[in-house]
């Protein structure tokens, strides 16, 4: 963590010119080590942070799985310290805050891609399970983005009568399932497919309807709707 000590760094020309192709280019104006390279910079003004910033994408699997990192993690890497780490995480809450936004501004089932874009930002890189529930007004549009719990989905941790309990709390006439499959591939298991029927049951005899389970992996998603499961 030298974050403070750093020697000088004479690069103003090259971050001048990163900043002039940030600014006047596309999305694709940068590569990821350039975006991870800039990032640092304010944070670490005064070293050539090129080779870190190749470094944590190394060690982090790429540019998601550094912006998705524990913070932790981030500032006890060598090199950083918790005002860079904190620089990085900006990036990822930013991220999370805007696709969340233009979730809640529209019908969710009038705006899919927009859905799955939020769940992915949020979900794929998870190492760990998290339960969420997207609970819905008569119109489609989100009431509440619950998380449920952090864990492996069964009826340990998400159980059908509180999920249908809390809909009737909310005044919530559907929702949606979604949980992660940390080992990337979203394809549901034999467990997934019965406790979404079972909450599916619960909600049909209270006038609750449950739209879809959607699973959330690296490999991309999966709709237990679409796959005829629900």
């Amino acid at each position: 963590m030298a974050e403070a000590n750093d020697p000088p760094h004479h690069g103003a020309g090259h971050r001048a010119r990163l900043r002039a192709r940030l600014l006047g280019g596309g999305s694709e104006a940068l590569a990821d080590h350039e975006l991870v390279e800039y990032l640092l910079m304010t944070a670490i003004p005064r070293k050539d942070v090129k080779p870190l910033a190749h470094e944590l994408l190394k060690r982090f699997g790429g540019l998601a799985g550094l912006l998705n990192a524990e913070p932790r993690a981030l500032a006890k890497h060598r090199g950083m310290g918790e005002t860079s780490a904190a620089a990085l995480k900006i990036v990822a809450v930013a991220a999370r805050r805007l696709a969340r936004t233009g979730l809640q501004e529209q019908p969710v089932l009038g705006s899919w891609q927009v859905l799955i874009d939020y769940l992915t930002i949020d979900m794929a890189h998870l190492n760990h399970e998290r339960v969420r529930v997207l609970y819905l007004d008569n119109k489609n549009r989100l009431i509440l983005d619950d998380q449920v719990s952090d864990g492996t989905l069964d009826e340990a941790t998400i159980h059908p009568r509180e999920v249908v309990k809390k809909a009737l709390e909310l005044g919530a006439s559907a929702l949606i399932l979604v949980h992660n499959h940390p080992s990337g591939s979203p394809e549901p298991s034999r467990a997934d497919v019965q406790i979404t029927n079972k909450i599916a049951e619960a909600g049909r005899l209270l006038g609750i309807t449950v739209h879809d389970h959607v699973i959330i992996g690296k490999e991309g998603h999966v709709s237990l709707k679409a796959k005829g499961l629900i």
